[in-house]
């Protein structure tokens, strides 16, 4: 049928991606509200809400190297604070069946340009954040001077 019919080889395949696309859209759309949520409960200090977004074995890993935390000690870093926020600027979200990773680019007062990458899991309960990710982009041209500077004060610990 495919060597006879290579347009309906074609139409077949093409719709099959299309369903593929449709049945994936609501998926995503969930996970983009996942995460709207929580930048939205950090910046009004809802913790409990917050805190609910993440799977009881997730990890939110900082801008400072020694910042990677269960869920334990980031609880008890963030609820004595006022929050944070971060706008978003743009999200991308990957979707392999059951896991989906985000890149998404912030803005915040403190910071200027931040990064979020991580990892969403799709439980029972909906999609929860597993690995939460949070750096400052470097640009190429800085790197060297950055990353030089880190060093030295690495040492001087």
């Amino acid at each position: 049928m495919t060597a006879r019919h290579p347009m309906l080889t074609w139409l077949l395949a093409a719709s099959a991606l299309l369903l593929s696309d449709i049945c994936r859209a609501e998926a995503p759309l969930e996970a983009t509200q996942t995460l709207d949520k929580l930048h939205s409960y950090a910046a009004s200090a809802d913790w409990d809400n917050y805190f609910a977004l993440y799977t009881e074995d997730a990890h939110f890993i900082g801008t400072d190297a020694k910042e990677n935390w269960d869920m334990a000690e980031f609880s008890a870093y963030a609820r004595p604070t006022k929050g944070w926020t971060y706008t978003l600027d743009s999200r991308q979200l990957a979707q392999h069946g059951d896991v989906i990773v985000f890149d998404e680019h912030l803005s915040s007062k403190s910071y200027g340009k931040c990064r979020g990458t991580g990892t969403l899991v799709l439980t029972p309960e909906g999609w929860k954040i597993l690995q939460y990710h949070l750096s400052f982009p470097i640009p190429n041209a800085m790197a060297k001077r950055i990353t030089a500077q880190i060093s030295a004060a690495n040492q001087e610990e």
